[in-house]
């Protein structure tokens, strides 16, 4: 399991002789341990490309058919997987599936029925619209004239009538008890007019239906039509069920092998081939090559040789972070992956985040919310039915539900440590609670202007204390890849940022300084010339590692990224004043003692406060991986990594070729035929 690194990976090869190559593949594909690479030009020099082959086609074809038969086939519940233990066994056994052409029938006439269904509910939707004519409906129809429907939003077709031209010919006939629909019949040729016309009026049109009847006649009929239509949908369905009960179970396992056999036939266009022999070439995660080794050679029977490969190929990254940790690395990925060969920073984003959440939003009510939020967004939306529709559609636009689930995980212990927070500031939903009921006084109040120029100066700490560990994260970085100049350079960088931090202290606030160091910090003191010294060193330093243009951009950036933590506290602040705000005049209202005060001042506080709920949400947490992605990333991390997708997939119909220990399941022994 990687910590501050992706897994180690290892490229290697695989030779064999063709005979072992189907069942090789096969555990492979349930190992699922490694991704199959093309081959290299080197091991192609004796070898040729795997070309298609008659069988190669006709698992093609009977995976397409079984992928039918599942699809039409109602799921049933299954019994035991099926076991195969060769592609000959998965074929003879398709053979013997006798029901496409029945299944194929009755697919095809559900389907029809189907849409019959659908064109009369819409024919008897519009007729029950046109009960107010009661004339037969062929009446309607000419060869020179047609006939639409007419609707509008409590409007008739009056402007309709006004806006057609007199060649139109139009005749209306308008609903008597005001519903806004009406018939009108005019020329052929003049349908087109109407239709632009009737648009620019906000009005839809409708054709009515090749019809002979009255509309109460044609419903009859239509009804009764409609009614056979859904009984014989009925009887189909069962049939359908009837089939899935006999035949599903073993239409699901041919499916599931086919598909094995499909990737094995896709994996086989990387591969190399010679007169008896093959190989093929994958990255496998380190630590699992032997074991690797150890399946091969058991399912080869000791034939096939697996040994590594030389390459300066960047290998695929494969994230393996502990539980807890592995939540978060959705931000990171959705920043972008890093490279195998570079540093994983999603532990300490797991560290730092949730501290930068909790201190951005500072605030125990709204932390309680936003906790019990994410626990509703962790348990799938329970009752999300009944929310607006507005706010259901401007969820899922943000995110998909699995998305919304991995966020809710990340939050929670950024809420708890705002819960903490909130406890000790003495803030709910921006009211000082504790020293209202039993007269608690906070330690520290953000409010307090000396408060505040402490909480500053500790946001400043916590940038110097980011940059400084990304320099590091980069310094080792640059040496693990023997670059000596970039180590130079981020040396160079760590000495320039705390030269700044202290030169700053001593410049702009000397009492906090000393109170620090326990010494002095005038002009002429020890802090200040060393804090001079470790500006100029690291000046030169950057300077000598990166170039003068690069350098000095990097000691403005460095200044500016320091600085820039400084927003955990203004948005802590900003969140703080404006519960104050709220909660000043909503209260104010409240108290005020008449009706209109009282409604007002709840419906300030209400929608006030919601507002500053979502606020909690979006600000600390874009902020906060900001700060990290931004002004912590950049001074490491390179990202744009390749993901690790091995060969192969999880079993559900069929049995596995590896048993529980990992070893390989030794094929059935066929009986003689006698």
């Amino acid at each position: 399991m990687g910590v501050l690194r992706p897994e180690r990976m290892t490229k290697v090869g695989i030779l064999g002789l063709k005979d072992d190559r189907e069942r090789i593949l096969t555990v492979l594909h349930d190992l699922r341990l490694a991704q199959v690479e093309p081959l290299s030009p080197e091991a192609l020099a004796g070898l040729v490309p795997e070309r298609g082959t008659e069988t190669q086609r006709a698992i093609g074809d009977e995976a397409l058919r079984f992928r039918g038969l599942k699809t039409a086939l109602p799921p049933v519940p299954v019994g035991p997987p099926h076991r195969f233990d060769t592609l000959a066994d998965i074929l003879a056994a398709a053979k013997t599936v006798p029901i496409d052409t029945e299944v194929g029938e009755l697919t095809r006439e559900n389907d029809r029925l189907l849409s019959e269904e659908q064109a009369t509910d819409e024919t008897i939707a519009l007729l029950e619209k046109i009960s107010f004519y009661s004339d037969r409906l062929e009446f309607l129809r000419a060869q020179s004239f047609v006939s639409f429907l007419g609707e509008g939003d409590g409007t008739d077709g009056g402007a309709l009538r006004s806006a057609l031209p007199a060649s139109a010919d139009a005749q209306f006939l308008d609903d008597p008890a005001g519903s806004g629909r009406f018939l009108v019949s005019l020329r052929r040729s003049s349908a087109d007019v109407l239709a632009r016309t009737a648009q620019a009026h906000g009005l839809r049109l409708s054709a009515l239906p090749a019809l002979s009847g009255t509309p109460p006649e044609e419903l009859t009929g239509l009804r009764a039509r409609r009614e056979e239509v859904v009984r014989r949908r009925v009887a189909v369905a069962e049939r359908l069920g009837a089939i899935a009960r006999d035949w599903y179970p073993l239409v699901a396992a041919i499916d599931e092998a086919l598909q094995v056999e499909n990737r094995k036939v896709e994996v086989l266009t990387k591969v190399g081939a010679g007169a008896s022999t093959f190989a093929l070439e994958a990255w496998v995660p380190s630590r699992e090559v032997a074991r690797l080794e150890n399946v091969v050679q058991s399912a080869s029977g000791g034939r096939a040789y697996l040994y590594q490969v030389p390459t300066t190929e960047e290998p695929p990254t494969l994230m393996s972070n502990p539980a807890g940790v592995r939540r978060f690395e959705f931000f990171i990925r959705f920043y972008s992956l890093p490279q195998a060969t570079e540093w994983d920073p999603t532990l300490v984003f797991a560290i730092v985040f949730p501290i930068f959440f909790g201190l951005m939003l500072g605030d125990w009510g709204y932390g309680l919310t936003i906790l019990l939020i994410c626990l509703w967004m962790i348990s799938g939306f329970p009752g999300a039915q009944h929310l607006p529709k507005f706010g259901r559609t401007f969820v899922k636009r943000i995110m998909g539900p699995e998305g919304m689930r991995q966020l809710a995980y990340a939050l929670l212990p950024g809420c708890a440590i705002a819960i903490g927070l909130g406890l000790y500031f003495d803030e709910f939903f921006g009211f000082p609670l504790f020293q209202r009921l039993v007269g608690y006084t906070a330690p520290i109040d953000p409010l307090r202007s000396q408060d505040v120029a402490l909480l500053l100066l500790v946001a400043g700490f916590v940038g110097l204390a980011m940059v400084t560990l990304g320099f590091l994260f980069g310094l080792l970085k640059e040496y693990f890849h023997h670059h000596r100049r970039g180590v130079v350079g981020k040396a160079g960088g760590i000495l320039f940022a705390w030269g700044v931090a202290f030169f700053g202290l001593s410049v702009i606030n000397p009492i906090t300084l000393r109170a620090i160091t326990g010494g002095g910090a005038s002009a002429s003191s020890p802090v200040f010339d060393g804090s001079l010294g470790l500006l100029v060193l690291g000046l030169l330093l950057m300077i000598g590692g990166e170039g003068v243009q690069t350098g000095m951009m990097s000691l403005i950036e460095i200044v500016s990224h320091i600085l820039s933590y400084t927003r955990l506290l203004g948005i802590l602040l900003a969140s703080v004043i404006l519960a104050l705000i709220i909660n000043t005049i909503g209260g104010g209202l409240l108290l005020g003692g008449t009706v209109v005060g009282i409604v007002a001042g709840a419906a300030i506080i209400l929608v006030g406060q919601s507002f500053n709920v979502i606020l909690g949400v979006f600000e600390p947490g874009i902020q906060g991986a900001r700060l990290i992605f931004v002004e912590y990333f950049s001074k490491f991390y390179s990202g744009n990594g390749r993901p690790f997708r091995p060969f192969g997939a999880s079993r559900t119909h069929t049995t596995s070729s590896l048993t529980a220990d990992g070893g390989v399941v030794a094929p059935m022994i066929q009986a003689p035929p006698r």
